[in-house]
């Protein structure tokens, strides 16, 4: 009799511990833009601190240019002497062309040696080469400086849209890495939430419906628009506090917010479809 009091009690507390509900729990979750440079070097300025809103095309941070500088100037050098020399070539070829021209002439009178008319075919022929050659080199230096000027460019770092500054990862005199992050940036419309869907609700679920997010600290709902169902489940991770749902198998699930939220990475969410809300 104890046994079956004891057993009775359980199923009774198991039925009352599984609230039926259709909220499902997630988190905040960004998408953060990681500002770096093309060129190794070291850190000159930050203008920006942690937390700071910035515009689109704002500058958040430069390299030192002193060592690309040198490769620019040099790469100026080469390009001057590159058209110098096209001017110089371009002056052989203009006077070959005319003697040519004249001992052509001549010879068609009859008062020029046919092999000193081959030798100034030869000589424009040459003359010629040597400006089509000299043009080439002056085009590859130009792009070689065009190359150098946009590197020296390069080590400002501007944002590439309006957002808020999560984190600075190197200060003034450290150095980086080409490529190597040196600010995170946060777009509003590049935060979201996960959260984690039970089987039973993912007939309810599609790409593109939206739900409603809840937060500690938001006034009401904030709208979202599912933007991934995952197609395999998984565990719940444990940052979701509810055993109910830490029981079983769910499927991720992302949405995406239209605008400024005053949810943050991180952050638990309580979501609700937008139907039954």
């Amino acid at each position: 009799m104890k046994r079956h009091l004891i057993l009775s009690l359980a199923l009774l507390a198991a039925a009352c511990g599984k609230p039926a509900s259709d909220v499902m729990q997630g988190y905040g979750e960004a998408d953060y833009l990681y500002l770096s440079s093309q060129d190794a070097g070291i850190v000159g300025e930050v203008f920006v601190r942690e937390g700071d809103a910035v515009a689109a095309g704002a500058q958040v941070f430069r390299l030192d240019p002193e060592r690309l500088s040198y490769g620019a100037q040099s790469a100026e050098a080469q390009r001057s002497a590159a058209a110098a020399a096209v001017t110089t070539a371009q002056a052989e070829a203009t006077l070959a062309e005319r003697n040519y021209a004249r001992g052509a002439q001549l010879a068609s009178q009859g008062f020029y040696p046919r092999a000193r008319l081959d030798s100034d075919r030869s000589a424009r022929d040459a003359a010629n080469a040597r400006l089509a050659q000299a043009r080439r080199e002056a085009a590859a230096a130009g792009a070689e400086t065009g190359l150098a000027r946009e590197r020296v460019n390069d080590l400002a770092g501007a944002a590439p849209r309006a957002g808020t500054i999560e984190q600075i990862f190197h200060r003034p005199g450290e150095v980086v890495a080409a490529g190597q992050p040196i600010v995170a940036l946060l777009p509003p419309e590049n935060m979201k939430v996960r959260f984690f869907a039970p089987e039973e609700m993912l007939s309810q679920l599609r790409v593109g419906e939206t739900v409603n997010v809840s937060c500690d600290g938001c006034d009401e709902p904030v709208a979202a628009t599912i933007s991934f169902i995952a197609r395999e489940p998984q565990f719940t991770p444990p940052v979701i506090y509810s055993l109910d749902q830490r029981e079983k198998l769910v499927y991720l699930v992302e949405a995406r917010f239209d605008r400024a939220v005053p949810i943050r990475p991180g952050q638990p969410v309580d979501i609700r479809l937008a139907a039954n809300d």
